[in-house]
């Protein structure tokens, strides 16, 4: 059976989007986002949408999963599931081969193995029980979970006591069966070097902030979104509310969003990994190799199927 899709996935600053929309240009084809963050209007330079990036030669190359929601607006892997298979649906009814491309593990996994999720409902007791608790505490009962849950972007205190919400619903609800047949997906990861991969996150994030990411962060908040739900989101949106309101000094923001960001980029590797040990393929490519010799071992790789 031939590729019904392709997958590019990389942590955080490995120019993954770059590539994906090269490719996508090469084989006239489209994209599906798989990044938790992207999806929410307004947080463009945070998340790091580049949607520059996504115009080849002068061609507008199209993308889905891209700024589909409110800030303030919880979206879960549930919805996106559900959002991933209609856009797929859309891309290959043209005769396309669909591009995923993002870096949330568990949004990429739930897809290509179609797992059957459940919208998962509030449980307001064990919410109580927990509001207490530090985050390394719900991190420590998190892991003692054996089910899956993406534990790359937990790190708010409202994040984790959402996922432990999720993996106690999963104790007695989860079905054993799949909503989706499995994709047979050619799956890219872009893989930078330790060194370099850090030295990149901490230019693309004081470039960032010279773009004006603090004035972003304070746009939104001026809409209306309470600090509470953008601290929700994590990493920029998280640091850089804390400095807007007042808890956190501009030098300690800078200092603490960029190790949390190099922490956030080791998390990702971690759930690609597992992957790979829960039986997924990944081909490694160099990120450094140029965009035109990507393209190739990609072409390769798709005629051996």
């Amino acid at each position: 059976m031939g590729y019904q899709l392709i997958t590019i996935i990389g942590p955080t600053a490995s120019g993954k989007t770059t590539f994906a929309a090269a490719l996508a240009h090469h084989l006239d084809t489209e994209i599906i986002s798989g990044d938790s963050r992207q999806l929410y209007r307004m947080m463009d330079i945070g998340t790091g949408k580049d949607l520059a990036d996504y115009t080849v030669q002068g061609k507008e190359i199209p993308y889905h999963l891209i700024d589909i929601c409110d800030p303030g607006y919880k979206y879960n892997v549930f919805e996106y599931q559900h959002a991933f298979f209609q856009a797929y649906q859309e891309i290959t009814q043209k005769g396309k081969l669909p591009i995923l491309c993002g870096g949330t593990g568990m949004y990429v996994e739930a897809v290509l193995k179609g797992y059957k999720l459940l919208d998962v409902p509030q449980n307001p007791s064990l919410r109580a029980s927990l509001q207490d608790k530090t985050l390394p505490e719900l991190t420590h009962i998190l892991s003692s979970y054996k089910t899956l849950h993406n534990k790359t972007d937990v790190d708010t205190i409202q994040r984790a006591i959402r996922a432990i919400e999720i993996e106690e619903y999963y104790q007695t609800e989860a079905p054993e069966i799949n909503e989706y047949d499995p994709i047979h997906s050619l799956i890219i990861g872009i893989n930078v070097e330790r060194e370099l991969r850090r030295e990149k996150i901490s230019r693309r994030l004081r470039a960032r902030l010279d773009e004006g990411m603090v004035e972003e962060v304070q746009k939104i908040l001026d809409t209306g979104v309470k600090p509470e739900d953008l601290i929700y989101y994590g990493l920029e949106y998280k640091y850089l509310t804390l400095y807007i309101t007042g808890q956190l000094t501009y030098e300690a923001m800078v200092s603490q969003l960029e190790i949390a960001i190099h922490q956030f980029a080791k998390r990702q590797m971690t759930w690609f990994r597992g992957m790979e040990r829960r039986g997924s393929v990944i081909h490694w490519i160099d990120a450094l190799i140029p965009t035109d010799e990507k393209i190739a071992i990609t072409q390769e790789l798709l005629q051996n199927k």
